[in-house]
Order: structure tokens, then sequence, then C-alpha cells
């Protein structure tokens, strides 16, 4: 896996140059390398493109070019990085030979088959905790803060430095992600396989499996678009700047939305909040008073719209057009070059990037005709339409109901495809409901998270690859075989 872009021949006259045990920490820091600098060194070079053309082809952007693309292959060498983080990983995994220790502890109390698969256990999960420990010993800056004390006059005050844990709560949560998926896939293959054994698998129980990714994928959307737009510290940075790329919205929408939801903007009182959307009245043409809380109770819905008419219907079409169109331009090019440079290859491509598109292009008209049926189309009828009710629908329950429509798109993709999406939103989702910052104390209990739960991911590779889904199974194949 690590040596793909190497021919076959020399691909594996290379890993036969290597002894069987290093190969896998070996495989482990390339591939984590890779995957640490890849993605900057896309950016830089698209950044770098962009710039030239603009600036005329300017020395000086060179000159910066070279400097970044130095600073970015020298970073990822860096002790502390996710590179050495993946070789102490695996390399500790495959190399600790927690097998003898258990052989003497363990020797006549079980068979070989739970030494052996207690061993791997142990030994990943020392391997796990000392990976992530060195991952975490890094400072940074995002996750401290200064405070200044006083001793009774100025002259004597002192700052002091307070450091929070949490840097590496996105890896803990997809570790802990994966191990309960390990764990209860198991448990339901096993009642599958006694089920079906004695003819008693009902349709309840099929149609419980066929809808439990899509039903993940659903919960986690609608926390994670409930926090994107109420919360947005709860998500990360580069998360929530795609989420808001995609979204195209103007940005005054999302904040009087939050101030609704703060009790900051109230329907019929002055709060000081009309010049807001009076701003977006402005820029788009319409009459001031319907950005004036006091004088429209409700605001148009035509403001949601941003200018593309008061129709709700048309405004869910034109969103999907524009967001179809804004998706391909990703995954029409990603998937050519994942295919075969051929007839077929090309109509594979097309294939998988339309069926994508469309689900990206109706997660997102799903939310935004969500809002518009909580706040005119159904909510209204439902809830009421006096100005509390009204209040109470721009207060949260039209983002809820996007939120919870949103996700139903996942039902476009394929079922594999839908195992991957529901496994890469949980662990974010996830990450919505716990502090993304907390005490530099508690951080042991993250580390035995993520040990335990790469220990589980890692034994289970090892005994059952296909138990581990999607294509994280197949990289950590590919890597631990040695």
């Amino acid at each position: 896996m690590a040596f793909s872009l190497l021919p076959p021949r020399g691909r594996r006259k290379l890993e036969e140059s290597i002894p069987p045990l290093l190969r896998p920490l070996i495989r482990a820091y390339v591939l984590g390398y890779a995957s640490a600098v890849a993605p900057r060194l896309l950016t830089l070079v698209l950044q770098y493109v962009t710039r030239r053309r603009r600036d005329k082809g300017a020395a000086i952007v060179t000159h910066s070019f070279i400097a970044s693309l130095q600073r970015i292959l020298r970073g990822g060498l860096e002790l502390q990085r996710f590179p050495t983080f993946c070789a102490v990983l695996v390399g500790g995994t495959t190399l600790l030979e927690a097998r003898l220790l258990l052989s003497r502890l363990l020797r006549g109390q079980f068979t070989t088959q739970i030494q052996k698969r207690l061993s791997r256990w142990l030994s990943t999960f020392v391997a796990a905790w000392l990976s992530l420990r060195l991952l975490q010993s890094k400072k940074s800056d995002s996750f401290s803060e200064k405070i200044v004390t006083s001793c009774g006059s100025p002259q004597l005050a002192k700052q002091d430095t307070i450091r929070y844990a949490g840097r590496t709560l996105d890896l803990t949560l997809f570790a802990a992600t994966r191990a309960l998926d390990v764990i209860v896939g198991e448990l339901w293959a096993q009642r599958r396989q006694r089920r079906v054994t004695a003819k008693q698998w009902s349709r309840v129980e099929s149609l419980i499996s066929n809808l439990t990714d899509p039903t993940i994928f659903v919960t986690s959307s609608a926390l994670i678009m409930w926090a994107w737009f109420f919360f947005p510290s709860q998500l990360p940075k580069a998360y929530t700047k795609w989420i808001s790329s995609a979204a195209a919205v103007d940005s005054r929408l999302v904040e009087a939305l939050r101030r609704f939801h703060s009790g900051e903007l109230l329907y019929g009182e002055d709060t000081g909040q009309a010049s807001l959307l009076q701003s977006m009245c402005t820029d788009y043409k319409w009459p001031p008073q319907w950005g004036d809380p006091t004088k429209a109770i409700p605001f148009s819905c035509e403001i949601v719209h941003m200018g593309c008419g008061p129709n709700c219907e048309y405004h869910a079409l034109s969103r999907f057009c524009r967001s179809f169109k804004w998706s391909m331009v990703t995954y029409l090019p990603l998937n050519i070059l994942a295919r075969k440079k051929n007839l077929e290859g090309f109509q594979t491509a097309l294939l998988s990037a339309t069926r994508s598109s469309s689900f990206l292009a109706a997660f997102i008209t799903l939310f935004y005709y969500g809002v518009c049926l909580a706040r005119t189309r159904i909510g209204p009828h439902v809830i009421g339409k006096d100005t509390k009710s009204r209040q109470m629908i721009d207060s949260g329950i039209c983002v809820g109901s996007g939120s919870f429509l949103c996700g139903w798109s996942i039902l476009l993709e394929k079922m594999a495809r839908r195992k991957e999406l529901a496994l890469f939103v949980a662990p974010r989702a996830m990450g919505t409901v716990l502090p993304r910052r907390y005490p530099l104390d508690k951080q042991w209990r993250e580390r035995f998270v993520f040990a335990f739960s790469t220990a589980v991911v890692f034994t289970c590779i090892r005994e059952n690859r296909s138990r581990v889904r999607g294509v994280l199974g197949n990289i950590l194949a590919s890597v631990l075989e040695s």
C-alpha cells in the first residue's frame, strides 16, 4: 500500500529487502507521511498556480512557494507528527513481545488461540497508548490560555499559561466509532447466523440490518448540522469551513437564526437587531421593512431563498441544480483519476460522480426545504401563526427540521457507500456532544479509550479482516501484513 506508486517488480524487490518485522512499521510511516503531507502540498500547488497567474509569474511568488514547500516536507518529519504516530502504533503492535509475557502468566489457563488474541490486544493497547501520548506531547497555542493573576498590585501581577487537552479528540472518536462498529457488527452477525440456522430470521431483523447505516448517518448529520448552526466551535474548523462552502448561505441569515435561538432577536420587540437583515434587504433590493422584526412577523421565506423568489419548491429545485454542479466539479476529477483511462473507466467515473453529486445536492436541498417546511408549508399550520409560535419556529424548529431531513439523502447512495459515509460522520457527531477542550489531568481517559478501541480494531483485523468495514479495513490489512 505504501509503495503503490512504484512498479510491481520494484515494489516487490524493495519490500523483500526489508526484514518482515519492520515492513508494517515502514509502511505505516510512509502512508502516514503521505496522508499528512499530500493534502497540504495539493493546496499549496493550487494556491501557487492561482497567485502566479494573478501576479504574472512574480519572483517573490516562486520564492514563497519554495519556502512553503520545504516547510511542509520538513514538518512531516518531526517527531511529534502523524507519521511517527503511525509508525509507533503499527510498529509497536508488531514488535512488542507481549505474547511471551502472557504465555508465562496464563500458561494452562487459556487455549493457544485465546492467548494469541490477548497478546495481540495487549501489544496494540500499549503501542496505542504510547503513540497517542507522543502525539499529545506537542504543545498547541489553540489549546492553551494565558491568565494574569494579581497579587494585590499591578507590579506583582504574573502571567500563567494553562494548557488544555482535546487536540487529538477527533482521532480518539474515530477509533472509538470503529471499535463500536466491530463489536456491535460481530454480535449482530453471530445473532443472524443463529437465527438463519434456526430459520427464524425475520423481515424486521432484515430491515434493521438494511437501515442501520442510514439511521446512523441521519442521526449524525442532524447533530452536525445543528452544531454548525448554533455551536460551530464544537466542530473542527476545516469541517465547518467545508460545510459553509457547500451550503452557500449568506452569513447574515445564519447569524439571524443564531440570534433567534439565543433570544437576542425577538419578534414584535425592538432589540436593536433590525440592521442585521435590513442590510440583506438592501443588497437583494427588498423592502427594508422585511428585515425589521417589529414589522415583519415572520421574516419572509424569500429571505431564506436569497434571491430565488418567493416559491419554496422553486428554491429547492434551484438549490439542487446549483449544488449538483458544485459537487460535480469536485467528484468528477477525483473519480476519473481513480479509474482506468479508457471509455469504460470514464463511464464508471461519470456514473459514480453523478450518484455522489446527486446525494450531496439532495442533502443540501433537503436541509433548505426542511427549513421552508417548518417556516411556511407545514409548521404554522401545526404549531400556530401567532407571534409566540413564529418565535418558536425560527428559534430552532426550522433548523431542526432541516437537520433531520437532510440525512435521508443517503438513500441515493449504494449500500457500500452508505456504510462509509455513516462511519465518516459518526465520530464528528459524537464530537458535538463532547467538550473540544478539557483539563489536562483528564487526558489519561482519552488515551485509555483510544488504546482500548484501537486494540479491538487491530485484533479483529488480524483475525477477521472483513469485520472492519470499508476502506479502513483494506488499508489496515495491507499495512499490518508481514
